[in-house]
């Protein structure tokens, strides 16, 4: 009797396949969500940060009402709207005095120019200060959402190294919330206008560049732009964010003197403002000139360079 032919068990090889297309078909699954997730992200923050610009833009510009002085009218803050919003108790707001009568005296005096020029300077800058209430709650939403940037470099997401990306987040969310939100002087300061126009011009640029890119394609102008524009718009957000922060400062000397009892001596938080308006300028120095070499690692240089394309190695 002939011995028995040993049966192939044809099953497992199939059930291999099958269990590792499954696998291949579920990253492709994840990997597409992800993607789209990033799509979707990217397009809501341009749209957040267009809105914000445009807003800004046409209070600056005079085309919509303008709001009422910042000693007549009521502070909507975006605490305020989040307080209604939950029916909740609002958070607590310190004031400062506002310095705006010096700076607006000082630019009738010495600003040099036709009348015309002043009596715009002077309704621009009245503009300025009334900004907060045009975008201000909208720009600190918006600026929140910006966490989630820390949680997609965290996942590896995207290529952002976490800690830079926490460090620019945090700065941004001290401003909105720590600064912004609690001072009076600060939401009244005419640079808080150039700030947010900076920021927002900015992300308006970065959000959309990085959208086009998930799709695959990366217009050269917005390449250009996006590694261009810093050297106005970093300087002028960055500068406007010191002196935001600077505004919130008591007018009294930081130092224990007789004049300083009088018109009030600082606290620990006034001194810890104070440092920070102090290491805000050799910290924009280091980013401003790291953000020029990424600009030539990405743009290079030289005559007959073509945006996009790769700088040549020596």
């Amino acid at each position: 009797m002939p011995p028995p032919i040993p049966h192939k068990d044809v099953s497992s090889p199939i059930k291999s396949k099958t269990k590792g297309s499954s696998s291949i078909a579920s990253r492709n699954y994840g990997a597409n969500a992800k993607k789209y997730y990033l799509i979707v992200y990217n397009v809501l923050s341009t749209l957040g940060w267009s809105y914000i610009l445009v807003r800004l833009l046409l209070h600056l510009s005079g085309l919509t009402a303008s709001a009422p002085p910042p000693s007549s009218r009521a502070t909507q803050t975006a605490s305020t709207l989040l307080s209604r919003f939950f029916t909740s108790v609002p958070l607590p707001l310190l004031r400062s005095t506002s310095r705006s009568a010096g700076y607006k005296a000082a630019l009738g005096k010495y600003v040099h120019a036709p009348k015309w020029l002043q009596v715009w300077l002077t309704t621009l800058y009245g503009r300025a200060e009334t900004t907060y209430g045009a975008v201000g709650p909208t720009t600190a939403f918006v600026q929140t959402f910006a966490l989630l940037e820390v949680m997609h470099a965290a996942l590896g997401w995207v290529r952002s190294p976490v800690q830079t990306t926490a460090m620019q987040v945090a700065s941004r969310l001290y401003l909105v919330w720590g600064v912004v939100e609690q001072f009076d002087s600060a939401r009244t300061s005419p640079l808080y206008a150039s700030m947010v126009f900076a920021w927002s011009l900015t992300e308006v640029i970065r959000y959309s560049f990085y959208a086009l890119s998930l799709l695959s394609y990366e217009p050269s102008f917005l390449l250009y732009l996006r590694y261009t524009t810093f050297y106005v718009l970093y300087p002028l957000g960055a500068g406007s964010e010191a002196f935001v922060n600077y505004a919130t400062l008591p007018a009294s000397s930081p130092l224990p003197t007789p004049s300083s009892w009088a018109r009030g001596m600082w606290g620990v938080m006034d001194y810890i403002r104070g440092a920070l308006f102090l290491i805000w300028w050799p910290g924009l120095y280091v980013m401003y000139t790291y953000m020029i070499k990424q600009r030539k690692k990405v743009l290079g240089t030289g005559p007959g360079y073509r945006i996009g394309a790769k700088p040549k190695t020596r």
